[in-house]
């Protein structure tokens, strides 16, 4: 079951990328989030490697299909930033949310460095400058990445799912004590 969730939630993230580069009109600052890695990366904190791994090539590559450039840079990129989060979060207990936008942040950072590196290495010329746009990238994707973090842990896990489950006691058990303290 979480393997199906998973796969839903990244395909929502690459269709939603896609219709977010697609449209002409958009607002600007909203077709710098990279909403693949923001899976990715999420997936990878969850010390699951070979589902990080391929959430992140599936992710990259289907991104640079449709998006006409180098055709597996992207997906390089993306496999291994999973990897090297998922290697951070072995070593590093990062359950903690403030810990996870710096990470997130640094994900982001090294995932365009590679993406640019494989294209500059390959004789791409990149059409926009590298540093205003991954600093525009890095912003985007940690602001929403940091709320995205949040309703995906609270969907995807189980201890979101216990969270859920307990809330309506809790709403109960709040209600009782504060109706006896009015009396």
């Amino acid at each position: 079951m979480p393997q199906l969730k998973i796969a839903l939630v990244l395909g929502l993230a690459i269709l939603l990328q896609l219709s977010l580069l697609s449209l002409p009109g958009i607002w600007t600052p909203v077709s710098y989030i990279d909403l693949p890695l923001i899976v990715v990366v999420y997936i990878a904190l969850q010390r699951e490697a070979w589902q990080a791994l391929l959430v992140g090539t599936i992710a990259g590559i289907s991104i640079d299909a449709t998006s006409g450039g180098l055709l597996g840079a992207g997906g390089f990129s993306k496999t291994l930033t999973a990897y090297v989060i998922y290697y951070a979060a072995t070593r590093v207990n990062l359950e903690n949310a403030l810990l996870r936008i710096p990470v997130l942040a640094a994900a982001t950072a090294l995932d365009s460095a590679i993406y640019v590196f494989w294209h500059r290495s390959l004789g791409y010329a990149p059409q926009v400058p590298f540093v205003q746009t991954t600093s525009y990238r890095l912003i985007a994707t940690t602001v929403v990445g940091t709320v995205a973090f949040y309703l995906l842990d609270s969907y995807l896990t189980q201890q979101g799912s216990q969270r859920r489950q307990f809330a309506t006691r809790r709403r109960v058990a709040r209600r009782a004590t504060g109706s006896l303290r009015r009396r």
